[in-house]
């Protein structure tokens, strides 16, 4: 593969609100989370809910708002619900369905393609985890080489051992996610959005039993409950009201291919997963996203930035980049000829435990994490605003969203260089078979 970046920028403009002096709940964090934790909220019924957004625009950092044919962030916005695990199946399920509901506004709506998504795999141990899966409640059935050749034209399936075809699967823009969150949210007056606002600390009670207010660059806004919703400041917003949290930023790249000539791919294509080459693919425009898991993750020590300054830039890592086109080549030789338009990357965060962390702590009222998504931030919005929302409001959650609570961090104790390689670990073997 030959390197070639251009320099065409697309830039997403949209109101903001002024910051107001009170709210119910204040959000921190403007991306698709944070969007989606307010979505889900006023569809619940609060109608007094203020999203807080550092950057300018939303969906600007992890799941970065721009779409630049150059070097930058941006989430690749694949929507998976193929899982080894039955409670990540129904979250998956939820934010397809949402994703649909919302792509019925004509004006703004995510520009949720529901392509479908191939899953293919290429060991006996691959095929006999794909059999699992077949039986986790969803629509799934298995695909021929050659029927599956077809859905994609010059992909080779010759030497599967099984091929899964999710129809309902699919992928979005993540900005454009964002956005229809805030429009809807917005619609059914429920919630404001206030961006270039930078949180400087969270008031608590005198006795430091409660949230009181959160004080920002641009004024204070008091407040019964916070959100946490911060991405890569996450483990920072927590750390002001005392917790100590492993939220562990890990480096994730993908690259965008010039176009085919002639134009063999387009943007109607199924997502395609190849997990024993951990890579992921699909459409963009005419070219090819594509993307994998490094078996030897670089990941960051959240202390080692402040709240105030972004995550460490990423220079591009060509070595990594250059393995994810000789992983796929056997499946798709064509992209050895294929130039390089756009590199992105970013850093999600991951858990010592492969769980997100959801839902309020024992030990400061008012405070509610969503944090620690696994790289399941842009695809599992909508589930993920559905958990916080039972977490708060049901006096019994389910025991799948108790085991998610802040507080199996923060009734323990745990080390931080364990807790840094562990999360890593969880990166490193995204796509590797769960024992059983």
């Amino acid at each position: 593969m030959h390197r070639r970046l251009g320099t065409r920028v697309a830039v997403a403009h949209f109101s903001t609100a002024d910051l107001p002096e009170r709210a119910k709940t204040v959000i921190i964090g403007g991306g698709c989370i944070g969007c989606g934790i307010a979505y889900s909220l006023v569809k619940a019924g609060e109608k007094d809910v203020v999203v807080l957004e550092k950057e300018p625009a939303l969906a600007n950092v992890t799941t970065a708002q721009v779409h630049p044919f150059k070097s930058g962030m941006r989430a690749a916005g694949l929507v998976g619900q193929v899982r080894d695990n039955l409670e990540r199946v129904k979250l998956a399920m939820w934010s397809v369905q949402t994703f649909s509901d919302l792509q019925q506004d004509s004006d703004y709506n995510p520009n949720w393609r529901q392509v479908g998504s191939l899953r293919v795999a290429y060991t006996k141990e691959r095929q006999e985890e794909f059999n699992k899966m077949l039986n986790a409640g969803l629509h799934v059935e298995t695909l021929s080489p050659k029927a599956a050749q077809k859905m994609w034209p010059g992909m080779n399936f010759e030497k599967a051992t099984s091929i899964l075809w999710c129809p309902t699967d699919g992928y979005l823009q993540p900005c454009d996610l964002a956005f229809s969150y805030q429009h809807q949210s917005r619609r059914m007056n429920g919630a404001k959005f206030v961006t270039d606002a930078w949180v400087e600390d969270i008031e608590l009670s005198p006795e430091g039993t409660h949230v009181k207010a959160v004080k920002t660059n641009r004024g204070t806004i008091k407040c019964d409950t916070v959100i946490n919703a911060a991405g890569a400041h996450a483990y920072h917003i927590a750390k002001l009201v005392g917790l100590e949290l492993p939220i562990v930023p890990v480096r994730h790249e993908y690259f965008i291919t010039e176009p085919t000539v002639p134009p063999t791919i387009t943007p109607n294509l199924p997502v395609m997963r190849i997990p024993d080459a951990t890579l992921y693919l699909r459409p963009d425009v005419n070219g090819l996203l594509l993307g994998g898991w490094e078996p030897n993750g670089l990941s960051l020590d959240p202390r080692s930035y402040p709240i105030t300054q972004k995550p460490p830039a990423i220079a591009e890592d060509w070595p990594v980049l250059s393995t994810l086109g000789e992983e796929l080549a056997p499946t798709y030789p064509q992209v050895n000829e294929l130039g390089i338009r756009a590199v992105f990357s970013g850093w999600p965060t991951f858990t010592p435990d492969g769980r997100f962390i959801i839902g309020p702590t024992k030990k400061v009222r008012g405070f509610i994490m969503a944090g620690g998504c696994n790289a399941h931030g842009v695809s599992g919005s909508a589930g993920i605003g559905h958990h916080v929302v039972e977490s708060m409001f049901e006096k019994d959650p389910s025991p799948y969203v108790r085991s998610l609570s802040p507080d199996r961090f923060t009734d323990g104790s745990w080390d931080w260089d364990k807790a840094e390689k562990q999360a890593r670990h969880i990166y490193e073997t995204y796509y590797h078979i769960r024992k059983t």
